[in-house]
């Protein structure tokens, strides 16, 4: 049996109220969720830029990016690392290793809400469990309400029509397998805290929606 690790927490000597204090405002997660094409990743760039308008402190992790470093996938982290490196810390699409993905995130997302920023999400996150633990965790820390879930609610058909990366007609070619909407399943939140009709509205009205929640609930 591999022996427990010797793992202590440190107290910050500096807390999070003072590094509200000093940005005038509260961090939180927000956390844009819905189907590739649904207009997340559009949305939370005009968020951040009309926060950063207000003088509010953000950063937006999306997921593209993402796996452009720390979620890189297994061939992308080979020809730095060998092989067997990849293999263990790279992650493709499956679901244990978008479980993963979301892990990973949420931790991050975590820590900058902690450092006093709105830290932006955009990740399609197709599972529920996922997206409730990163909740969970902070509930946990006795952090409740810094978790805003947006469900960015674009009919299937609607983002296969937009489709900006070639993606779902890759999807139905054959050519990606597992992809959500297709041939894996998207779970839509129980409980969002903000629904945006994607197909409905403009880019511009969802983001002010936003912006509207957060002001209307005290974090900025």
């Amino acid at each position: 049996m591999e022996e427990k690790p010797q793992i202590t927490w440190h107290q910050h000597n500096v807390s999070r109220e003072e590094r509200e204090t000093l940005k005038n405002h509260q961090g939180c997660i927000v956390w844009f969720t819905g189907l590739s094409g649904s207009g997340k990743s559009t949305i939370a760039n005009l968020v951040e830029r009309q926060l950063l308008n207000r003088s509010v402190h953000t950063f937006l992790l999306d997921g593209d990016n993402v796996r452009h470093g720390l979620n890189a996938a297994p061939g992308m982290l080979e020809e730095h690392y060998g092989h067997d490196f990849a293999r263990r810390f790279g992650l493709g699409f499956s679901a244990e290793d978008r479980e993963e993905n979301i892990r990973r995130i949420g931790s991050v997302a975590e820590l900058f809400c902690q450092a006093g920023l709105v830290t932006l999400t955009a990740f399609v996150s197709p599972y529920r469990r996922d997206r409730d633990e990163v909740r969970a965790r902070l509930d946990e820390a006795g952090r409740q309400g810094d978790f805003f879930e947006i469900h960015v609610d674009t009919p299937l058909a609607v983002c296969e029509n937009r489709d900006p990366k070639g993606l779902y007609k890759r999807a139905r070619a054959g050519e990606i397998q597992h992809f959500t909407g297709i041939d894996d399943p998207y779970e839509p939140p129980r409980a969002p805290e903000l629904v945006l009709d994607g197909a409905k509205s403009t880019p511009q009205e969802l983001s002010a929606q936003v912006v509207r929640l957060l002001g209307n609930l005290g974090k900025i």
